[in-house]
């Protein structure tokens, strides 16, 4: 069963940067996809970005441009960057991995079955 553990979250100035990180832990599958969802107070939780093994991406329309996903493979950590932050990115941001597909070693695996993996979340604070 893989588990997500987030870390990196905190206050910061309106323009400033944070990294938030994702380790996967407890299985030696690596899920295709990985990424970053968000939900600010008293709102739904929304698209940052994911990304698959082999490096493909996708952003939500609030992130691009100011936010890059990366990810180490090896290491089965994902990655957010976030740059030119303003208030409204102030919310708890969680990681999130599909676990229907991805690698055991170099084999491909797949479980349809299998259900989202999330994590406990990381606060956000931008202050103006």
């Amino acid at each position: 069963q893989v588990q997500l553990e987030e870390s990196g979250g905190g206050v910061v100035q309106t323009g400033g940067s944070l990294r938030l990180s994702c380790e996967a832990s407890g299985s030696i599958f690596r899920p295709n996809i990985m990424g970053w969802y968000r939900q600010p107070p008293g709102k739904t939780r929304d698209l940052v970005a994911t990304i698959t093994i082999s490096g493909k991406t996708v952003y939500g329309d609030s992130a691009k441009g100011r936010f890059t996903i990366s990810r180490d493979n090896a290491k089965n950590i994902v990655y957010l960057q976030m740059d030119s932050l303003k208030p409204e990115d102030t919310a708890v941001y969680y990681c999130y991995a599909d676990p229907r597909s991805g690698l055991v070693g170099d084999d491909p695996y797949l479980e349809p079955g299998a259900r989202d993996v999330w994590g406990q979340g990381t606060v956000v604070t931008v202050s103006s």
